[in-house]
């Protein structure tokens, strides 16, 4: 079979910091080629866990930028906890926009669910999660059904997503950003926002942002807590991580102290 082919040679032990295994570029998309290997995800399991949960995770980059190597210090991070972690590559901007990138995500997550057991993963208990652009991208699969329902999947699929500093009203964020991203148009901005999306969820969200982290970012990770709760969504919410900028909140998560990985298992093992 052709996973078994890829597991035999693609197969690396990282006995560094866990016996556990990692296995890279595994296409999720065989029926297309997409430039820079952006149709690969890596698989890495703990070796002593079977059966156990999963994070799915989009790097961030603002959409232009970053691949999903940024995942492997999450990995390092979430494996000795028993975690799995799937980090995903996905198409950037200018090469393509919205909703090219979403669309890459919900593949990449139904993939996910579809074969994880042959790694040793629990399809029934898989987390979306990302950080910063890619959070966005999370935020996206579990608010609009559009994505994971082209690949016949809804939001009972999904354990759990834990947004880590995310932008998410566009209709703000695009205004500042480069117009290959989102286009032109304010009302595509608003479309492709969380905004239309705000109401009553079954998916539990974890927010997680820094206490460096600019006060719009700040402002938008608090106002869809408040809004979403309003809204009927019973299990959402929002935690500042203290001494922690943007980038650092995953530069510095395997640091002694740090928050996040634990923040995860309990947030994983609430969903069980």
């Amino acid at each position: 079979m052709r996973s078994s082919f890829v597991l035999l040679v693609g197969l690396l032990l990282v006995p560094s910091w866990l016996n556990a295994a990692v296995v890279r570029d595994v296409d999720y998309l065989p029926n297309e080629h997409y430039a820079d290997n952006k149709d690969r995800l890596d698989v890495h399991m703990p070796d002593h866990v079977k059966g156990g949960p999963v994070l799915v995770f989009f790097h961030g980059g603002a959409l232009r930028f970053g691949d999903k190597s940024r995942g492997d210090g999450l990995a390092e991070r979430l494996l000795p906890l028993g975690i799995g972690v799937v980090s995903v590559n996905y198409r950037l901007s200018p090469a393509v926009q919205h909703p090219a990138h979403a669309q890459d995500a919900a593949a990449a997550f139904a993939w996910t669910v579809r074969h994880i057991a042959d790694y040793g993963g629990d399809p029934a208990r898989v987390t979306i999660s990302g950080h910063s652009a890619g959070a966005y991208l999370a935020a996206l699969l579990a608010l609009d059904p559009i994505y994971l329902g082209k690949h016949g999947l809804g939001f009972d699929s999904i354990g759990g997503a834990v947004l880590i500093s995310p932008f998410l009203y566009v209709e703000e964020t695009a205004r500042d950003r480069p117009k290959t991203v989102w286009g032109t148009n304010p009302d595509d901005w608003v479309a492709a926002s969380v905004t239309p999306h705000i109401g009553p969820n079954e998916v539990d969200f974890l927010l997680l942002y820094a206490d460096g982290d600019e006060a719009w970012r700040k402002a938008q990770n608090e106002r869809f807590v408040i809004e979403m709760s309003i809204a009927g969504t019973k299990s959402i919410r929002a935690l500042e991580l203290e001494d922690r900028d943007h980038r650092s909140l995953m530069t510095r998560i395997n640091e002694p102290g740090d928050r996040i990985g634990a923040l995860i298992r309990d947030f994983v093992a609430k969903g069980q």
